[in-house]
């Protein structure tokens, strides 16, 4: 992005960041753990050179060098370019008008499955609230985690005793937080079958579900209104074709064999010398990696992609006599991390824009073309199925057990200590607020339905709930009078270990109240 600004041209994306990932970059001690990890990392591509020549092995030498200039580099952008700042990176680009950022749920919470109105304010709020403190203005949209929307509806919890009570559709507590947009999946505004996200990733999902196809197009911009206030909040929508380009594990770009192989490495822990190759070969069986074969698909694909913009656009004029949008919305980590070439395709395809087609953040876009009609929107999330099944099956359920009974008992405490002004009861209060925050993260399910940290991700959720459990408990009994100092020391501790969102205002958790 910094490359483009400084040629004189502006990306103009949209980039959403998360609440929990901004208090994250913005800690002192990720900036001092991520130096570390790169000057290990210059000191693998190092001892690789010595050991890779003395084994004999047949890695080139240029490619043992190619690591080690890229993690010099990207130490020295770290701690020289950006002061070790990212999110001042982002503030600076978007202040100078070249991105756009979003915020999201504080926590990434799955927002239609959690069991009170007012948790989804609180989560919704924080994101505002935290995105304000990192970026000095309100954010203008929102990413809806896993693009999951819930409309307004006479709702039961799917876990535990049944009991049905009106819910506010998600745009109520998105208009009343200040957010003017968000995005959903093809299928909720266009009908049609869901195609899901995660299938390389989930084994036996269930089928997905196809809805009666709607005539909406997905290339134009919506609006749903929130009944309460009268307020509409735009949404845009996927657009399948340019996503699955890159999103598909079967022929999306990234599977192409000139990329660098994620799996293979020297040794656990060590860097990566193949390219793909071919997706059904063992890792043993790879060959080795060619920079230049690898920049050149890059070329090929930014082409590939462009084509198929243009050519959808196109038809849109064509078909309608208006301008449309093409939404193409992906996982950041993709970029960088599990497609290595990824930042060089992004840069490839924003330069090879012309003036035909140009790239514009969403609010750009929207304030050029309003949504001109109020539409319902279903239920669903961009996972396998086009609903919660990724987020809710049986190896999840236990956890949204868990969920709605810190949520009732949260908000039980909240009443009951309403009265109660000392700062103890505050502290307690607070810190079981982010401790709930953080046991409705998404990431735990989603972990677990996906295998690929089940362990980690069960063991975060019993960390969560133990301390939002003693929590609990201290805050009751502080109300009878003063706690042994073994407890608030205790208490000191965890405000260390799990202390995001400084600014936590209990009054999110308030209602429409």
């Amino acid at each position: 992005m910094d490359r483009l600004a400084t040629d004189g041209r502006s990306p103009r994306i949209t980039i959403g960041l998360t609440p929990i990932l901004a208090e994250m970059l913005a800690s002192r001690r990720f900036q001092k753990d991520f130096r570390a990890y790169l000057d290990a990392q210059v000191a693998k591509a190092e001892r690789d050179q010595g050991d890779l020549a003395a084994l004999g092995d047949k890695i080139p030498t240029g490619l043992m060098e190619m690591w080690a200039t890229f993690y010099r580099d990207v130490r020295r952008d770290f701690d020289e370019t950006y002061g070790q700042d990212i999110v001042g990176a982002l503030r600076r680009l978007q202040t100078d008008g070249h991105i756009e950022v979003t915020t999201s749920a504080a926590t990434h919470g799955y927002l239609p499955l959690l069991g009170r109105d007012e948790a989804v304010d609180a989560q919704i709020r924080a994101g505002v609230a935290t995105y304000r403190r990192h970026f000095g203005i309100a954010p203008r949209g929102i990413w809806l985690p896993e693009c999951a929307y819930r409309p307004a509806y006479e709702w039961s919890r799917p876990v535990g005793p049944p009991r049905r009570f009106a819910r506010k559709g998600l745009e109520s507590s998105l208009s009343r937080s200040g957010v003017r947009y968000f995005f959903v999946d093809t299928h909720l505004v266009a009908g049609g079958a869901t195609l899901g996200t995660y299938g390389d990733r989930i084994e036996g999902p269930p089928p997905g579900e196809s809805r009666p196809a709607t005539g909406l197009s997905i290339h134009e911009a919506y609006a749903v209104l929130d009944r309460a206030s009268r307020r509409r909040v735009a949404v845009l929508a996927r657009d399948p074709k340019s996503s699955v380009q890159v999103w598909s594990a079967d022929y999306g770009y990234p599977g192409d064999g000139a990329y660098l192989e994620f799996h293979r490495k020297k040794d656990p822990g060590g860097l990566r010398y193949w390219r793909i190759t071919d997706r059904r070969l063992p890792l043993d069986d790879k060959i080795v990696y060619d920079p230049s074969a690898a920049a050149a698909r890059v070329r090929a694909h930014a082409d590939h992609f462009l084509r198929t913009v243009r050519e959808t656009l196109s038809r849109h004029w064509n078909e309608t006599g208006r301008a449309g949008v093409v939404v193409a919305p992906f996982d950041a980590e993709l970029f960088g991390h599990w497609w290595f070439e990824g930042p060089n395709w992004l840069e490839a395809v924003l330069r090879g824009l012309g003036e035909d087609v140009t790239a514009v953040t969403a609010s750009e876009f929207l304030l050029q073309h309003p949504p001109g009609s109020v539409i319902a929107l279903p239920e669903g999330s961009w996972g396998q199925g086009g609903h919660h099944w990724v987020w809710l099956n049986e190896n999840t359920r236990w956890i949204w057990e868990h969920v709605y009974a810190a949520e009732d008992a949260f908000l039980d405490l909240m009443r009951s200590a309403r009265r109660q002004q000392d700062t103890l009861t505050r502290r307690l209060l607070v810190q079981l607020a982010r401790e709930l925050l953080l046991l409705e993260s998404s990431d735990w399910p989603f972990l677990i339905t996906t295998v690929s940290a089940r362990d980690y991700s069960e063991a975060r959720v019993q960390l969560h709930l133990e301390t939002f459990k003693r929590l609990l408990d201290m805050a009751r009994r502080a109300e009878g009078g003063p706690l042994p100092a073994n407890e608030l020391a205790w208490l000191t501790d965890v405000e260390s270990r799990d202390g995001p969102f400084p600014d936590i205002d209990l009054r999110w958790w308030a209602g429409s109240g």
